[in-house]
């Protein structure tokens, strides 16, 4: 029976994968040895590795812009970005460096889209669809974000 992480890995996906490797028997990610990460923080343990997120927006765009050319499409796209992929305002604000848009599914995503507006790493400009099932409270905070953008600018400075 195969019951190691690295046998569902290797079930599971291509893998070692072009930001992993395995040397001497150890888990190497951009090179750096996993297990020394492990020993000083523990486990579980969630790697994000923010260059990773802004080369896959841009192979994304990429690959949008070569089909949209091969069927000569006259419209516009606008990349937007998953919140719930990841609810840390690093992350984000990584992703929104790749000229960006977000795209919300419930009110938690609207509590933080909302903090980065007041630290002034969200703007006016931001196209912001919000998704998802409607509970009240993410109706609410729809509605209490679109009022605030209405006021002028936060300042940040």
């Amino acid at each position: 029976m195969k019951n190691k992480y690295i046998d569902l890995i290797e079930q599971s996906f291509e893998f070692p994968q072009d930001e992993f490797r395995v040397e001497d028997g150890e888990l190497i990610f951009h090179d750096i040895p996993v297990m020394d990460i492990i020993e000083q923080y523990g486990t579980p343990l969630k790697i994000t590795y923010l260059p990773k997120i802004s080369s896959q927006i841009q192979r994304a765009k990429r690959m949008f812009n070569v089909a949209i050319a091969k069927v000569d499409y006259k419209g516009a796209y606008h990349y937007c970005y998953c919140t719930k992929s990841s609810h840390f305002s690093f992350v984000i604000e990584e992703a929104l460096k790749n000229d960006i848009h977000i795209e919300t599914s419930s009110a938690f995503d609207l509590n933080l889209i909302e903090s980065l507006y007041e630290a002034g790493t969200v703007n006016k400009e931001l196209y912001i669809i919000c998704n998802g099932y409607k509970k009240d409270i993410y109706i609410e905070n729809i509605a209490n974000f679109v009022k605030r953008m209405e006021k002028p600018y936060p300042c940040n400075g």
